[in-house]
Order: structure tokens, then sequence, then C-alpha cells
């Protein structure tokens, strides 16, 4: 009997390109001074909005500070996660989606990122545990949890080391997950989230007791 192709079966075939192929075509694709997330959205394509969260997150896997960064594309991501949440079309305020942004910093660090992805991405296969994946309840949680890694990378923690790379590395797994119905990879970014909050609980006590301590010097100064 002769093998007929179905559309999903045709989509297999065409859908050949792996995930960092893809975001290294759009490295490529950058403006070559400066760029908006505007136009990396249209480099994506609006449709792409996981794709969009893992390039977004890639250049906090690098310890490298880029002006500016964390708030853009921390609240690009915060939306989209409010955009799946909500199953509405993405809308980004113009003073966000056309804040110049340096590609000349930008791409290097995209470049040294995608050697942490390759890595991260080769844990995650396709369809495990895929009902973590699917809608409902589960689908409100995953959402919840983009939403979550959003906030914690817009922490204000950004000189202190990992603060940014432990949400970036959440959000990664969540959105590869979500995009190969790979729900170990989900859970992997809820265990993230987890940790990251667990650091900066640390970050905050720490801090706390430090300024505590300076008072009681100042104090017996006195």
């Amino acid at each position: 009997m002769d093998h007929v192709e179905t559309p999903e079966t045709v989509e297999e075939f065409e859908d050949v390109e792996s995930l960092r192929e893809k975001i290294v075509k759009i490295i490529e694709q950058m403006p070559p001074d400066q760029v908006t997330l505007a136009e990396i959205m249209d480099i994506i394509g609006a449709d792409s909005l996981l794709l969009l969260t893992i390039f977004l997150s890639l250049v906090f896997l690098v310890p490298v500070s880029i002006p500016g960064v964390s708030t853009v594309f921390g609240t690009a991501i915060l939306l989209i996660g409010i955009t799946r949440l909500l199953n509405r079309k993405l809308w980004l305020p113009r003073k966000i989606a056309d804040r110049k942004l340096s590609s000349e910093k930008l791409k290097p660090a995209l470049d040294k990122a995608l050697t942490w992805f390759t890595r991260l991405e080769k844990i995650s296969k396709p369809h495990r545990q895929a009902w973590i994946t699917s809608g409902g309840v589960v689908g409100i949680i995953n959402s919840l949890s983009v939403i979550l890694g959003a906030i914690l990378l817009m922490f204000p923690f950004g000189f202190v080391p990992f603060s940014n790379t432990l949400p970036a590395i959440a959000l990664i797994f969540l959105a590869v997950g979500l995009m190969q119905k790979d729900g170990i990879s989900i859970i992997l970014g809820h265990v993230s989230n987890v940790a990251t909050m667990i650091y900066f609980a640390f970050l905050l006590f720490g801090g706390g007791m430090g300024i505590y301590q300076i008072i009681e010097l100042i104090k017996t100064a006195g």
C-alpha cells in the first residue's frame, strides 16, 4: 500500500532545523549596530513566542552585564507568559518594543550562550511525559511558571553571580519543554524557579544580616 503523507508527516519532514540552528539564524539576521525588541520579533515571527522566550533568555547564560537588557527582555518574557495565560495576542509597550540595544554587545554574548544552550537542549527529548505540557490546570501552572521566571529575571540582583542565570535556565527549560512536548524539561524549569527563589532568599537574608551588623557597629561606636 502506498504511503500517504498527512499534514503532520509533511510538517515533520519540513521542520528539520534544530532549535540551535534557528537561533543561529536569528543572530545572523540581527542589525549590525543596534537592535530593538520589535526588530527581534520581526525576525523570529510573531507566532513563535516560545522561541522568542528562549532567545531573550540566552543572553543571561553568560556572566555579562549589558545595561537595560534585563528590564527590556524580562518585561517581554513576562508579557509572553501573561499572553499564554490569557490566550491573547502579544502586546508590547512602545517604550519596551523600541528600546535600542547594542547588537555589538548582544551578539558575542549570544554566541557564547549557544554553547550552554546546546548542553541544555541535549537534556530534552520530545514527547516525554507529554501530559505535563497539556492545557487545563497544567497549562495554567506552566504559564504561571513562565511569569514567575520573568519576574525573578527582573529582580535587581544583576551584579550578583547567577542571579540572572538561574531564572534564565528555568525559562529555557520551560520554553523548550513546551515546544517539544517534553514534561521532564518543564519539571526542570519548575525546579530551577524554586532554586532561584531559595538563592534570592539567601541573598536577602545575608544582606539583612549585613545591614543589622553595620547598625550594631554604629551603635557600639556611638
